[in-house]
């Protein structure tokens, strides 16, 4: 039973809600200054990850290329257009910046490392305990993307699914495999992408950070490559 992924995508939908249903209260100041914070909870959280990062030019490799791997099919531009989509369905005159905010949104709470390493630790041990304190940052980081993005917020809950529920699905596949050194530089490379994100929300600069998370799916492959074959050659 996927306990953990159920209430950190209720935790999304119901602070889509509540931020719905408070932005009009709130100031734009307020919003703006809120959406700092979020950025900067963004960005911690990938600092905390990447010092778990055993190594680094295999995670730095995958990072570039799973972005040109991203840029170059088009991964993000994909998922803009879907975005755009759902947007035109639920807003009027949707502008480009909250189409931007949107997808940044669904990398968020949809691709994090903390949530797919969440994802493979409840699918695996039955542990939830990672996707329950995720859920509550995830509340409170919705509420404040909602002031922005309105009612759209809550609809992050379907992607968000699919994606923790399939790798939960696949844990007991994927984690027999893995080593603790490819999960800690996973957990690094999912930290690379919570840090652009991070740097996204305060629009310090505009990281392509859905192709980046393509990144995330290289990673533990590479990560067993360098161990086994490169680095005893250079050891």
């Amino acid at each position: 039973m996927p306990t953990g992924i159920i209430i950190d995508v209720m935790a999304v939908v119901l602070g889509g809600i509540t931020g719905t249903l408070l932005k009009s209260k709130l100031s734009e100041s307020l919003k703006d200054q809120m959406n700092n914070v979020m950025g900067l909870c963004a960005l911690c959280m990938g600092i905390s990850t990447v010092v778990l990062m055993k190594n680094l030019p295999a995670v730095v490799f995958s990072v570039i290329l799973g972005t040109l791997l991203g840029l170059v099919i088009r991964f993000g531009s994909g998922i803009q257009k879907g975005v755009s989509l759902v947007l035109n369905k639920v807003m009027r005159d949707v502008s480009s910046d909250v189409i931007n905010l949107m997808v940044t949104a669904v990398v968020l709470f949809s691709a994090s490392g903390t949530g797919i390493y969440g994802s493979l630790d409840a699918g695996m041990t039955g542990n939830h305990s990672v996707l329950i304190a995720k859920a509550i940052l995830d509340f409170f980081t919705a509420v404040i993307f909602a002031c922005k993005l309105g009612k759209a917020t809550s609809f992050i809950g379907i992607p968000q699914f699919a994606v923790l529920f399939a790798i939960f699905c696949l844990a007991k596949v994927i984690v027999p495999l893995c080593t603790d050194v490819m999960i800690a530089d996973f957990k690094a490379c999912g930290g690379f992408v919570l840090v652009a994100t991070g740097l996204r929300i305060m629009k310090v600069k505009d990281f392509p950070v859905a192709d980046m998370t393509l990144g995330m799916v290289l990673v533990m492959p590479v990560s067993y490559l360098w161990v086994t074959y490169l680095l005893p050659l250079i050891a």
